[in-house]
């Protein structure tokens, strides 16, 4: 425990020292640069709140799964503006002498910062479980065409007779075929009598036709 908290001791420390020492890089620019009194300390800060507030910007859409490009892009921007004040600090640029350029970069910088502000204020805001709030997925269904239902036949079936070896199996109760379909059975039988010298099978025919197995004993009987 104690070293877990030495180590977010020195973390805090370090991040204390760097921040006030980018605070005062960028108020000794902003006050070389023409801007003196109060307006010198809004800089500094105004260029921190947009750094963390771009990076916990970016964070967020990172973490949903989303594209967080202007996040970034206004991070990196804050980042330059930082790092551009520490460095012009580094004994480069004669703060006596600031050049125009940079005058009107200082000068401007306000407005790039609220408008970069308001963008990142003003950006929806992700939901912390972005699967309960997505649109639930439309699924689809295609309803199988319905086959034409034959009528059942009305044809008596012959019985068997008593053998007296035990009870026959019920017989398989043919379906009567649509006069149509009798008239291809057949041309398809002859076909293929034609064709083999043989009686045609009536499986063969009625897989030909697309019907069910079911259907082998009413094509059989028009063979």
């Amino acid at each position: 425990m104690r070293a877990h908290l030495a180590r977010v001791d020195a973390v805090i420390i370090q991040a204390v020292i760097a921040g006030a020492l980018s605070f005062s890089h960028l108020h000794d620019l902003a006050e070389a640069a023409g801007q003196g009194g109060w307006k010198a300390w809004a800089y500094p800060i105004s260029v921190d709140l947009l750094l963390v507030a771009a990076w916990r910007r970016m964070r967020e859409q990172q973490r949903a799964g989303l594209p967080a490009g202007g996040p970034r892009l206004w991070f990196l921007v804050a980042l330059a503006a930082s790092l551009g004040a520490n460095i012009a600090t580094a004994g480069l640029l004669d703060l006596d002498d600031v050049p125009a350029s940079l005058r009107v970069v200082v000068a401007g910088w306000p407005a790039v910062a609220f408008f970069g502000g308001t963008l990142l204020a003003h950006t929806p805001r992700t939901p912390k479980d972005p699967a309960a709030s997505a649109p639930s997925e439309t699924v689809f269904t295609v309803d199988a065409p319905e086959r034409d239902v034959l009528p059942p036949s009305t044809e008596p079936v012959a019985e068997e007779p008593d053998t007296g070896l035990g009870a026959a199996p019920a017989p398989v109760p043919t379906i009567a075929l649509p006069p149509a379909l009798v008239d291809r059975v057949q041309a398809l039988a002859e076909e293929h009598r034609a064709a083999t010298g043989q009686p045609a099978d009536p499986d063969a025919v009625r897989a030909r036709l697309g019907l069910p197995a079911s259907m082998t004993p009413s094509v059989a009987a028009h063979l």
